[in-house]
């Protein structure tokens, strides 16, 4: 009978615990934005919310899924009883077609994520032939600078093309140069001169055989116009892949003899001043029998910096080493992700969501 007493007090002391906390809720959670014009700009909603617990709700973090989207929000405490709101600014240019993002909200409350929806469908404007090349790269035009030759398997080749117009009176010299470390992604075409109103193309090939890195990963080259080389923004063109391992052609006993990885899903990386440097490491372990080859770590973020991990023998552990520099941070909580890709043909890619707060 103790027993039962002890189980009930405790059940009605986390009741009355979450029973003081504040609790979000939200007038509507999607909104259809319907049918809207490109040539209109940008289109907003409100998303309006109370809170309906008994103590003050702080939103923590309101992030969007792409750069498209643009939230902003209630920033001082809503207290019970009050209400709030996230405004959600889509911007349609450069994105005809039909669109739905995800709003992710942090907060305080009982439910400590929320999500929020937009969505629609983006009529195109009118193209107009001047605005066909309107990028300008020195003395040439062209329609954009980045190429993105999306996922490539290890051992392929995938090739892709941007093109170019010399809109000038006066013919030029194109040619192209690679800096550095990024020589090795890039194959380009080798270009000659370019007359006054002509058209043309770069092309560019990836030979992922022996990359260097796996995962998304970027490489640039500059245009050079009549011998006069120019390392800078003005003149580089980006270059975008997504390079993955192949398993297709392992054999059962491969399969059989494979590193398996154990990484947590999510993290608690603690407590941090503003300002300072958090440093942690995850854990990770190889439950498999070969060996764990650790492919890539890296974050998105450049304030989360992620050292390279060494390969995890059969049956050991071993960690990640991870620093977050949390200057420009706010007070509060916050979520950053780290990927790490292996040799797991199960789950060559695994994410883990690092949780800090900042105070």
């Amino acid at each position: 009978m103790k027993k039962i007493f002890s189980t009930l007090f405790m059940a009605l002391t986390a009741v009355a615990m979450m029973a003081q906390q504040p609790v979000i809720t939200f007038e509507k959670t999607e909104h259809d934005f319907g049918k809207i014009n490109e040539a209109d700009g940008r289109v907003s909603t409100v998303f309006e919310f109370k809170n309906e617990g008994m103590a003050p709700l702080v939103l923590s973090n309101v992030r969007a899924s792409c750069g498209c989207t643009t939230p902003t929000w209630t920033k001082e405490p809503i207290e019970p009883g009050q209400t709030g709101s996230i405004t959600v600014t889509y911007n349609p240019n450069g994105r005809p077609g039909r669109f739905q993002k995800t709003v992710t909200i942090t907060s305080n409350a009982t439910e400590a994520t929320k999500r929020v929806y937009i969505k629609g469908e983006v009529i195109p404007k009118a193209a107009k032939p001047a605005n066909k090349y309107n990028v300008a790269v020195g003395a040439l035009n062209m329609k954009t600078k980045t190429l993105d030759l999306g996922t490539i398997k290890k051992g392929e080749s995938k090739s892709g093309e941007l093109e170019y117009a010399n809109l000038s009176k006066e013919a030029h010299h194109v040619e192209l140069a690679t800096s550095g470390a990024d020589t090795y992604l890039i194959n380009q075409v080798t270009l000659a001169d370019v007359k006054a109103n002509e058209t043309g193309k770069f092309v560019f090939a990836i030979d992922s055989k022996n990359p260097k890195l796996y995962g998304p990963q970027e490489a640039y080259a500059f245009v050079v116009i009549d011998g006069k080389k120019e390392i800078d923004e003005a003149h580089k063109l980006t270059i975008k892949a997504n390079i993955v391992e192949d398993f297709s052609s392992l054999s059962v006993e491969e399969k059989q003899q494979a590193p398996i990885i154990e990484l947590p899903a999510e993290f608690n990386a603690g407590k941090v001043a503003a300002g300072k440097n958090l440093k942690f490491s995850l854990p990770i372990k190889n439950i498999g029998v070969n060996p764990l080859e650790i492919r890539r770590a890296y974050a998105a973020d450049k304030a989360v910096n992620v050292k390279q991990p060494k390969a995890v023998k059969s049956g050991k552990k071993g960690s990640i080493a991870v620093e977050i520099n949390t200057k420009g941070m706010n007070p509060g909580a916050y979520g950053r992700e780290v990927v790490v890709i292996t040799n797991d043909y199960m789950n060559p890619i695994k994410r883990v969501k690092v949780n800090f707060v900042v105070g």
